[in-house]
Order: C-alpha cells, then structure tokens, then sequence
C-alpha cells in the first residue's frame, strides 16, 4: 500500500480521566513506569501491588494514589476507566486483560501488544496542550525518539499560554468570523500575548490580549533577524524555527541555503534580498525600507541572515532603520560560520597556554594603508577568524607577515562549513596566498589563523601547500617562470 493510502491500525484519541479511576495492576518497575506516566493527569491512580517494590511505594506515598496492597481480584477493577496490566507476569496479566473485557474497560498490557485494546503514546506534555505520539508496530525507541524532538521544538511556555487562551475563548466567539477573529488569534499565539508569557509577565499578557479583543487599529508588526547558521538545517536554533513557522513574510540572503526558507510557514510570503559578493539584488536602503513597509502593514516578518545576524550582518543598519520608523523587533542568535569551521577542523578557537583571544574579522580589513587595531592582537598570539577572505588571501597573508605574525602560523580553511560538500584545507601563512588560485572553491571561505590551530583534526584535510605545489610544476611543463 503506497504512504498516500496507508490505514492507522489504531485511532488516536484522548480519554476523560478526570476524577476517574486508573486502576495499575504490577508490583515493580513496569507498574511504576505506568503510574509516573498517568500521574500527569487528573487521573486517581489505584495501584493493585500487594509486593510493592521500593520505587513503586515511595511514589505512592508521593503521590497519594490508592495502593490495595493484596492479591490481584477482579473486583479491583470495578468502576476504573481504564486498566493497565503491568504485572510482567504473562499468565496474571492475561488475567487481567481478560477480566477487564468482561467488564467493559479498555485495557493496555505492557509489552503484549496482542491483549492490548489500546497504546499509550509517547507525551509531550505543555498542560493544557498534549501532543501523543504512536508509532504502532515500530516500537518505542522511535516514539521516544520523536517525542524528544517535538518537545524541543515547543516553548516551554506553551502550557500557559494555552491556558490564557481558554480563558479568552468566550470573548473571541463574539468577535465577527473571518479577518477579524483570526487576527485575534494570529495575533494572541505569535504576538504580544505569547512573548509576554515566554518572559514570565502574566499580567502583561492579560493586557496585551485585552487590548487585542478591542483593537480596531491594523495589527502591529514585528521583525525577527534571525541568524540562519553556517548552512546546515540542524544548526537553526529553535527559537529561530519557531519564529519561522509563525513567519507571514521571510526575507533572505543569497547565502541562507533554500533548505533552511523551506522551513518557513508554508504559506508565507519569501522574498530573497542578494547580498552575495558581487551580486546585491538590493541594496541596504532598499532593504530596510521593505522592512519597514512589511512591518507597517502588521506584517510577522523573519528576516533571515546566513551565520549569526550581528557579525557581519549589517544587523545594526536594519536595527537603526526599524528604531526609526518605531517598528518592533528582535535578535536571534546564530551559530556563526567561524564557530562552524573550527568545529568541522575540532579546531579549539582558545587554547590555554597558547591563545586566550579571537578576532572575527573580513580580509577587506587590509586593505587600508593602516593595519587595523586586531593585526596586533593576532601578532600576540590571538586566533584570527577571516570571513569572506578567498579573493584577498595574499594580501591578507603578505600584510600579517610584514608585521610580524610568523609565516609558520598554522592556518586551517573551511569552504561550506557544516554542510555535507564542505572542503577542508590546511597549512601555514606563507601557503594562504594559493587560496586565491583556487577558482573551483565557489562556496562561501572562512580562514582561521594562529597558534591555535595547530591542535585541529587535519585527517580530513587537504594541504595547501599540495595545491601551490602543482601550480608551479605545472607552470614549469609549458615553459613558463613560476
């Protein structure tokens, strides 16, 4: 059967449990698993143990479920809505499968799937949000599994806001349908109300909803720079995820890879921006004023930049613009491409004993007459983090030796960082300059020099010097001076 057509051999559903009787019939840790699990309900938990293990009675007692410490009966059952067989004792726990059918309550078996009515799922809880995750006959290590990923991904807060949403149900039913009432919850979930609450301030989030329920003014946008990570869809942190889903419009660099946009609300709004070397599709007045106009129409707008917004970003021209024009916004983090390279190198960017220092720099910093204030940094033994440097290698490398810094220093180069065709390449700063022969690195170059870097991981590096090499020898067969 193709995925399209394929049948759930069991429909989820969620059980009323509150005030009602669970009954849990094991002595040991199974039972005890059970009952931890049932204990994020309202659920009372009547545990039929009558060799109850230690665990098993110090949460009793925790908790304050019945224990009926005798031999299993039948009549332990009566009036449960729902019965778990936790026994690990394949004859008792059929026994009671069998009499839990008799009197009509649904019944889970623990590990015996075949005298089981129903599953327990894998819980991702944010009460009053469940999210149940079944997997039937893949087992639990994948539920598990899952279930690690989707909690990772809600807000903590999540519970709360909920919360604060059903209070606030009745009111919003009276609002007209259509427009008026999903702006309200657009609004309620992705705005004010939900950031409040993320921060703790439940009084603010009140208000903030209130004035929500009566705004008859457009809603007010918000912008997100967020930092997209060096390439790789795992390195998105996830509150920039988040925001993501919640996007109306997604505004992105040439570099933030198309795997990490598709991330996005489906239906949003993508609008690409350039700004790769040598190729800006707009400008940076042009951008902070599409800023500026997708947040004047109420617009949630993610502004996506590759690596971390605030290094090399041009954050703090799109920050200015915003503050100006009196729109809100807010920075997230990236994982910037240095920090990137020198984990695809297992290269420590600070090293006791030899380095207690880095600078995030760009080659185009040489270019002056002057050498600029981080040149001597590097030359007293700081790590150097060169971005966007392939086409200045050689004078990056020639201007640091003038200076002083050793042309043994250790340099270690990384094209694409953290992404499955990333390149690797190592050597000294007298091998930097052959970077700039280099026309078949097409992706993005970050260079990292000093002292540092000769406790990297080169077995999955290519030497520099292999490359100058065969340029000269090459060179030398047609005839021409190297």
């Amino acid at each position: 059967m193709s995925p399209a057509n394929a049948k759930l051999n069991a429909f989820p559903v969620f059980m009323r449990v509150d005030g009602e009787a669970v009954a849990i019939v094991g002595n040991g840790e199974e039972a005890l698993a059970k009952a931890r699990l049932l204990s994020q309900s309202s659920a009372v938990l009547r545990i039929v143990a009558d060799n109850a293990g230690g665990g098993l009675l110090d949460f009793i007692a925790s908790t304050g479920a019945v224990h009926i410490d005798t031999a299993y009966d039948a009549a332990h059952l009566q009036g449960a809505a729902l019965v778990f067989a936790a026994s690990g004792d394949a004859a008792l726990d059929r026994r009671v499968a069998e009499d839990a059918r008799r009197l009509g309550i649904p019944v889970n078996a623990v590990d015996r799937p075949e005298l089981c009515d129903f599953f327990t799922p894998a819980l991702v809880n944010r009460a009053p949000v469940a999210i149940a995750i079944g997997t039937e006959g893949a087992g639990p290590v994948l539920a598990q599994m899952l279930r690690g990923r989707i909690d990772r991904m809600l807000s903590p807060s999540l519970g709360r806001l909920a919360a604060l949403a059903a209070s606030f149900r009745a009111a919003a039913e009276k609002l007209p349908k259509g427009n008026r009432r999903r702006r309200f919850w657009n609004d309620f979930f992705a705005g004010v109300p939900a950031k409040a609450i993320e921060a703790g301030e439940l009084a603010q989030a009140h208000g903030a909803a209130l004035e929500l329920l009566n705004a008859d003014a457009p809603a007010k946008g918000h912008i997100a720079l967020v930092g997209a990570g060096p390439g790789a869809e795992d390195l998105l942190t996830l509150r920039a995820h988040r925001l993501l889903m919640e996007a109306d419009a997604i505004v992105y660099d040439a570099l933030v890879p198309e795997a990490i946009v598709a991330m996005g609300r489906r239906d949003a709004e993508r609008l690409p921006v350039g700004k790769r070397k040598g190729c800006h599709s707009k400008s940076q007045e042009e951008i902070n004023a599409l800023l500026i106009e997708l947040g004047r129409a109420g617009k949630r707008v993610v502004r996506l930049k590759s690596g971390d917004p605030l290094v090399f970003g041009r954050a703090g021209e799109e920050m200015a613009a915003l503050r100006e024009a009196g729109i809100a916004y807010e920075v997230v983090p990236g994982v910037t491409a240095a920090f990137a390279a020198a984990a695809d190198f297992e290269l420590p960017l600070t090293l006791r004993g030899v380095s207690s220092s880095m600078v995030f720099t760009t080659g185009h910093d040489l270019k002056g007459n002057s050498l600029p204030d981080w040149a001597k940094l590097a030359i007293s033994g700081a790590t150097v983090a060169v971005y966007m440097g392939r086409s200045v290698a050689a004078e990056v490398a020639g201007r640091l030796i003038e200076a002083g810094l050793s042309s043994d220093t250790a340099v270690a180069v990384v094209e694409n960082a953290s992404l499955g065709n990333r390149r690797r390449f190592h050597g000294t700063l007298a091998d930097l300059p052959s970077l700039e022969e280099r026309a078949d690195l097409t992706g993005p170059v970050m260079t990292i020099i000093g002292d540092a870097v000769a406790g990297a991981n080169f077995e999955q590096s290519e030497p520099l010097a292999a490359h100058k090499h065969e340029g000269a020898a090459s060179a030398v067969a047609e005839g021409v001076q190297p």
